[in-house]
């Protein structure tokens, strides 16, 4: 079977003598110069397997080369950071376009807020203490839409109209959007709103006490602008604020 040979070892072959010339200057001369080149490539039978230079080095760069890809590889494959806990949250702008005193409650006030749904829906809130029933009626508000309905005393209550409060709780008023803010937009927290992920259905809002989680971090700032940690809480139109309450806690 015939093996290729690398150039060292053409040049080697080169080199041997012809029977001519071993009987006119002797064998010893010659012998002495293919000596020198006496390493074939791993093609050669006749000696020992060892590698050509040359091949040596292209292993080497492929070897690296295959070590960079999968380094790459690797990293393109990690997978992107969690996103925060309260993009889990569907919070979105509403309008209050009803108000009526709880029939069996009188610290409780039966919103009907558009929230840009096909019905209005149904939100009991403890703020009759707080706010005269005219001033909440043809409000923007802020309305948390994924929990689970909840029964307010005989009266089912379909989300959270989200308020800031002091910390001694003697006052209390609703978050307020941008007056431009569209009816029904879910709000945001980082750079934009498409980079934030979808909301988590009520059941896993519950089971995962997500709420719970997150509303502690909730608060105004100095500047009363509702935010989650770092991080502004924020429509198309603008950030989201409490009229008159800085660093206020938000429920």
């Amino acid at each position: 079977m015939s093996q290729t040979l690398c150039r060292a070892c053409l040049q080697a072959r080169a080199l041997l003598p012809t029977r001519t010339q071993v009987h006119h200057q002797g064998p010893a001369r010659h012998l002495s110069t293919f000596h020198q080149h006496r390493r074939p490539c791993s093609g050669h039978s006749s000696f020992p397997k060892t590698q050509c230079s040359a091949a040596a080095a292209s292993a080497e760069e492929v070897a690296g080369s295959a070590a960079e890809g999968s380094n790459a590889a690797s990293e393109a494959q990690e997978p992107p950071p969690e996103p925060p806990l309260v993009t889990a949250l569907d919070i979105r702008v509403g309008k209050i376009i009803k108000v009526d005193e709880h029939p069996d409650a009188d610290s409780l006030y039966v919103e009907s807020i558009d929230v840009g749904e096909e019905e209005p829906r149904t939100i009991v809130s403890g703020l009759v203490q707080y706010i005269p029933k005219d001033a909440l009626l043809d409000k923007l508000v802020v309305v948390l839409c994924n929990l689970k309905p909840r029964n307010m005393r005989g009266i089912k209550s379909n989300g959270m109209l989200l308020c800031a409060s002091n910390d001694a709780h003697d006052q209390v008023e609703p978050l307020v959007p941008p007056e431009s803010a569209a009816i029904g937009e879910r709000v945001f927290f980082e750079a934009d709103a498409a980079s934030q992920a979808a909301p988590e259905s009520p059941n896993k809002v519950q089971k995962k006490k997500i709420w719970e989680a997150v509303q502690p971090d909730l608060k105004t700032d100095a500047d009363r602008q509702a935010g989650y940690k770092s991080m502004i809480m924020q429509t198309s139109a603008g950030s989201i604020t409490s009229a008159s309450l800085a660093s206020a806690g938000i429920s």
